[in-house]
């Protein structure tokens, strides 16, 4: 009876593991609400061969629209990327208009490992 009752135990303890796991995990941070002025910019092309500027428009544009990820460059030369506000929510399109033009952004910060994103909550162009 003894014998039975400890493997049942130690049955239920392995699969209480996943579960606790899952309680354990950490969750995205909440993010703090900014205003973003900066240039969007082809991130590919701009960290491998320095291209920006209006001189690179049309690359910028061809690149993203073959999928390369656009980018907020700050002033202080911070990259936002920008991500939606659900998984596989690409926001290119939100960012195409203003290839390689001044933006002013709005939305949620977060920085996780390093990597600063914002949720985009409004874009205009920027004088």
């Amino acid at each position: 009876m003894l014998k039975r009752i400890l493997t049942s135990a130690a049955v239920l303890a392995l699969f209480a593991l996943p579960l606790a796991a899952q309680a354990a995990a950490p969750k995205a941070p909440a993010g703090d609400e900014m205003t973003l002025t900066g240039q969007v910019i082809d991130v590919y092309c701009n960290t491998t061969m320095g291209a920006s500027g209006p001189g690179h428009r049309a690359c910028a544009e061809a690149c993203a629209k073959a999928g390369e990820a656009l980018a907020i460059l700050a002033s202080d030369g911070t990259i936002y990327m920008p991500v939606g506000s659900k998984p596989a929510d690409p926001q290119n399109p939100r960012l195409l208009p203003f290839a390689e033009g001044k933006v002013k952004v709005t939305g949620t910060h977060r920085t996780n490992h390093g990597l600063h994103t914002i949720e985009i909550k409004t874009i205009e162009a920027a004088t």
